[in-house]
């Protein structure tokens, strides 16, 4: 009704027994009127004592009178009368006295109280004090800037460094107790030098020189060699084997992971683990080049399998890594440690399962560096790296809709949607997409926590990768467990492509180099290389690539520059792949013009395939 509604008072005293006293203070109006009642009663009182008693005085004097007779009586009444005048003056002479105070009137007591008293020893004070000299103080001041402050720093860092150094050069004096005189003979120990650092570069450009030469057939085929057979083949292609890299630890680990280094091309980063979480134990990191397949840059060790990785686009050196107990962490690989420079733990926020994919972001306002991850727990967290700790904050929480769990006497628990995989736009910095074990692809924003911006009924099992088209800005690709690679446009709900592998397919990628090529790999162990402007509805090339039984492959990356592929197996091995000249095709040249080149180009080619498959009269 919109009105305030009445409650009634309710009064929660209940009254037993009431007496009203009788005491009156002394100071209020009351206590003052009956004292002065009480006063000028008593004063009435003396005055009525006092009449009395000269009443009686003058009677007996008048008998008196009465009894002499004659002669004598005259005499006496003459010296009365004269001894009466002369009392008469002297009293008028002398002052009249004060009169006398009315003694107060108690007030009757009401109730029978009682006055007591007691004296108690008090103790003597005691003081105690100090006199003290002023300390002594000086006035001082001095006009200090940053740069001031800086070269401070960097003359007392300088002074450290040079503290350290000299500690090291000191040659340390060891006492020995010789055994044939009993004698205590010291002497100096050289200061102990590795000798491996000192030539650890020279040995790792001739460790590279013995390799290019045992490997000298297959740099020659990476460098030159062009498949010529293409020719005759018309638009399919083929894929030239060129380096394996293996290691020794890791050949019971499967390849979880795998990325080029931003800056370094030839460099690329591995992660070992295990999908299997019946068979879950260490993991490993390994950095390889192209100039060294025998043996990796780095190596690092974890005790959790290793899921996921990423290079930091504008700082090379930093890989951020996802781990199977949900921690995540960062190496830096200019610091000569084993052990990550940064890594979450449960304090700090880690997930509760596994991490399945870690991507880098653009420093923030206050230039740190900061990544997003993903686990199977449903939460997406952002991780900023502020001083000597990774702070985390959740960005979304994934919710399976209208999927409730029964839990404990009868209450109804909400599930979360488990995230598998996610991609964020080339362009638009707060845009990205989640994929997750039910199939579903959400559209999410940075700036809203709680709800989605579109929600895609993608694939009917796990989405095991996603990926937006390096060119195009409203493309992005899709694979699934469920055999089919889905190419969509984010504005529209249904895929542009859909491609059916025949059997689990693994990862997908872009190629860096054309907007409509693109190869994916399946657990038969299968390559597949796409063309979508040469061929729409098959692949250019399906090729395997491992030969042993009952080995699955489970990741593929195009390397940026070179056209080359390299993909991972469940059994450690990386394959080193080469594209023939089908799958790499370029525009042709018109007699008399140049061939357009560049992002607009691949743009337009992929924008015209898709208004092919676009239904008339949807969003362009």
């Amino acid at each position: 009704e919109g009105a305030y509604q009445l409650v009634d008072d309710i009064d929660q005293t209940a009254i037993h027994f009431t007496l009203n006293g009788y005491l009156v203070p002394k100071d209020s109006d009351e206590g003052r009127r009956q004292s002065i009642r009480s006063s000028t009663e008593s004063g009435r009182f003396i005055e009525k004592a006092s009449v009395e008693a000269s009443a009686e005085t003058t009677e007996e004097t008048e008998t008196k009178d009465e009894e002499p007779t004659g002669d004598a009586e005259e005499e006496e009444a003459q010296t009365a009368e004269a001894a009466e005048e002369a009392e008469t003056a002297e009293a008028e002479e002398v002052e009249e006295p004060l009169p006398t105070k009315a003694p107060e009137k108690k007030l009757a007591n009401q109730f029978n109280f009682i006055e007591r008293g007691s004296t108690t020893h008090h103790n003597p004070l005691r003081e105690k004090g100090y006199q003290t000299d002023p300390a002594p103080f000086e006035t001082f001041s001095e006009n200090v800037n940053q740069w001031f402050i800086y070269d401070a720093y960097m003359e007392e860092l300088e002074r450290i460094e040079k503290a350290k150094e000299k500690e090291k050069a000191k040659p340390v004096v060891i006492k020995k107790e010789d055994k044939a005189t009993g004698r205590k003979l010291s002497y100096v120990e050289p200061p102990h030098v590795d000798t491996l650092s000192k030539v650890a570069k020279a040995a790792k450009i001739a460790e590279r020189m013995v390799n290019l030469n045992t490997f000298d057939d297959i740099a020659q085929d990476f460098k030159y060699f062009e498949d010529a057979s293409d020719e005759f083949r018309g638009q399919e292609g083929t894929l030239l084997p060129l380096w394996k890299f293996q290691y020794e630890k890791t050949k019971k680990l499967a390849v979880t992971a795998i990325s080029w280094n931003p800056k370094y091309k030839d460099l690329f980063a591995v992660g070992y683990g295990s999908y299997d979480f019946m068979k879950q134990g260490y993991g490993m990191l390994l950095l390889y080049t192209l100039k060294n397949p025998s043996f990796p840059e780095y190596s690092f060790t974890s005790e959790s399998g290793v899921m996921c990785l990423d290079f930091h686009s504008d700082h090379p050196n930093l890989l951020a890594v996802g781990f199977y107990d949900g921690n995540v962490a960062i190496y830096n690989l200019k610091k000569a440690s084993s052990q990550p420079s940064y890594k979450s733990s449960a304090k700090s926020g880690k997930h509760t399962e596994p991490v399945w994919q870690v991507k880098w972001q653009k420093d923030d306002m206050d230039n740190n560096s900061n990544f997003f991850s993903v686990s199977s727990d449903g939460r997406i967290v952002s991780w900023t790296l502020v001083k000597n700790e990774l702070v985390h904050m959740d960005v979304i929480k994934l919710s399976a809709d209208g999927t409730t769990m029964q839990g404990p006497e009868g209450l109804q628990l909400q599930t979360f949607g488990s995230g598998t995989s996610f991609d964020f736009h080339k362009k638009i910095d707060y845009l990205f997409l989640v994929g997750t074990e039910e199939g579903k692809i959400y559209k999410c924003s940075k700036n809203y926590s709680s709800q989605f911006l579109d929600v895609f009924e993608a694939h009917h099992m796990a989405v095991d990768s996603i990926s937006w088209n390096p060119f195009h800005l409203k493309v992005f690709i899709s694979c699934s467990s469920d055999w089919t690679v889905k190419i969509w446009d984010h504005t529209i709900k249904t895929p542009m492509f859909v491609y059916d592998l025949g059997t689990a397919v693994g990862d997908v990628a872009w190629s860096p180099y054309s907007s409509t090529v693109f190869a994916a790999v399946t657990i038969d162990g299968q390559a597949h290389v796409f063309d979508l402007n040469i061929n729409k509805l098959e692949p250019l090339c399906t090729q395997l690539v491992v030969t042993r039984k009952q080995n699955k492959t489970t990741h593929i990356q195009f390397n940026p520059v070179y056209p080359i592929i390299i993909v991972g197996d469940e059994q450690g091995l990386i394959v080193c792949l080469k594209l023939s000249p089908n799958l790499r095709k370029m525009p042709k040249e018109k007699k008399g013009q140049e061939a357009k080149k560049g992002p607009e180009v691949e743009i337009a080619k992929l924008e015209k395939l898709l208004s092919l498959v676009r239904e008339p009269g949807s969003k362009d």
